[in-house]
């Protein structure tokens, strides 16, 4: 058997992968850097004091999506908390979500006083689980907010029958999963539900450094969307404000990157979809490793394994080869962060999670969803993904994954 580099032998790979963080795995260009001097030469930083690109960029996304609305802000928590605010809770309301996110989905709920009410996972995917979110039901549920987890669909023809059923909106989180499909054939992720959330900030599949983009087919959550972002201020009928609402609007210069951006989306899944798919044909039936499959569906964001455990030396191990590898993801379900576990919000009074104006005093703590634990605690290891791999890049990948199955397997 081959010694694995971890315990002295040699690695697969002495040369950086590239990553989203240097040239190399990026996809700026001219273009890019026009749309930013255009803006400059304006004259005209501040989107709502006019410029083209807002525009470009809203609609080539409800383009993308097939949809009549899209609606840019600051960031993807920022596109997040204006969905959470579009649907409009009573403070105590609860809204259930799944506790493999990032803490941007959890603090969009908080920050409109609603309260994050967690359903498990697919032990397989790390997506919600539907059966566990129809549990989580009660009188109190506004909304449902599914997020779509490394750039696999989750099961939303699941999860939007389980939101019409209770008479409550579903919300998408796709960060994470531009232009990824539930089936062969099905629409992308977002239109979905009432309101789909995307980010682009460094480590999406197109960026602008930050910002988001939130698409909806309700002309109504359009508008208290746009409204919400702009302090509330419609702007064409004077200088009031018609609701509590912060200011997320987006800049053009920002709005400028992100519009050629995302002219470049589909060609830079579709890339990341080929090497996906060279990688899976390389690797066959790893033993003891679960990979995505249906590569043509998926987004592709990172490269998720499920391991049969000991997920520490699966990534130590990998990423001795070379080969960047991260166990679990993240270090805890969000529900054990201390703003939750020690009920951090305003100031001591743990609002809203507190009775009233909850149905009951909310506490979270070990044990709440076991498999999510699991995956972060033991099964989830997660490998960087990038459009720009060279087929040899890939093949590396394959090599190593490979060696440390055979050697970590029993």
């Amino acid at each position: 058997m081959t010694r694995l580099a971890v315990d002295g032998g040699s690695p697969v790979r002495t040369q950086p992968l590239p990553t989203v963080l240097v040239p190399a795995g990026r996809t700026f260009g001219a273009e890019e850097r026009a749309a930013v001097l255009e803006v400059l030469d304006s004259g005209v930083l501040n989107a709502s004091c006019g410029g083209p690109w807002l525009a470009e960029l809203e609609a080539t996304m409800a383009g993308l999506h097939g949809i009549a609305h899209a609606v840019a802000s600051s960031s993807g928590t920022a596109a997040l908390h204006l969905a959470v605010a579009a649907v409009d809770p009573e403070p105590g309301d609860e809204v259930i979500t799944t506790p493999l996110t990032d803490w941007g989905t959890i603090a969009a709920i908080l920050a409109q006083n609603a309260v994050p009410v967690f359903a498990d996972v697919d032990p397989l995917t790390g997506n919600l689980d539907p059966a566990s979110v129809e549990a989580c039901l009660s009188p109190r549920t506004r909304a449902i907010l599914v997020v779509h987890l490394f750039g696999a669909a989750a099961p939303v023809a699941e999860l939007r029958t389980l939101a019409d059923r209770a008479g409550v909106p579903l919300i998408e989180d796709c960060a994470q999963a531009y232009l990824a499909r539930p089936a062969p054939a099905a629409p992308p992720v977002g239109t979905y539900g009432a309101v789909g959330c995307f980010s682009l900030q460094q480590y999406k599949h197109v960026t602008a450094g930050d910002g988001g983009l939130c698409i909806t087919a309700d002309p109504a959550h359009a508008e208290r969307m746009r409204l919400f972002a702009d302090k509330a201020w419609p702007r064409d009928e004077g200088r009031f404000h018609r609701f509590l609402a912060l200011n997320y609007r987006m800049t053009n210069l920002t709005a400028a990157v992100a519009a050629v951006q995302l002219r470049r989306l589909p060609e830079v899944v579709a890339r990341r979809r080929r090497l996906a798919a060279r990688l899976l044909a390389a690797v066959g039936d790893l033993p003891g490793v679960d990979l995505p499959d249906q590569p043509e569906l998926h987004a592709w964001w990172v490269l998720p394994l499920i391991v049969d455990g000991g997920n520490e030396r699966w990534a130590t191990a990998l990423s001795a080869e070379g080969i960047p590898a991260v166990a679990g993801w993240l270090e805890s379900p969000v529900y054990l962060y201390p703003a939750l576990t020690e009920r951090r919000t305003y100031g001591q009074s743990a609002f809203p999670l507190t009775s009233p104006p909850a149905r009951r005093d909310w506490t979270y703590g070990p044990g709440l969803c076991p498999r999510a634990e699991r995956l972060v605690g033991d099964t989830l290891v997660v490998l960087p993904w990038n459009e720009n791999y060279t087929d040899a890049d890939v093949d590396d990948i394959a090599t190593a994954l490979t060696k440390v199955a055979g050697a970590l397997t029993p």
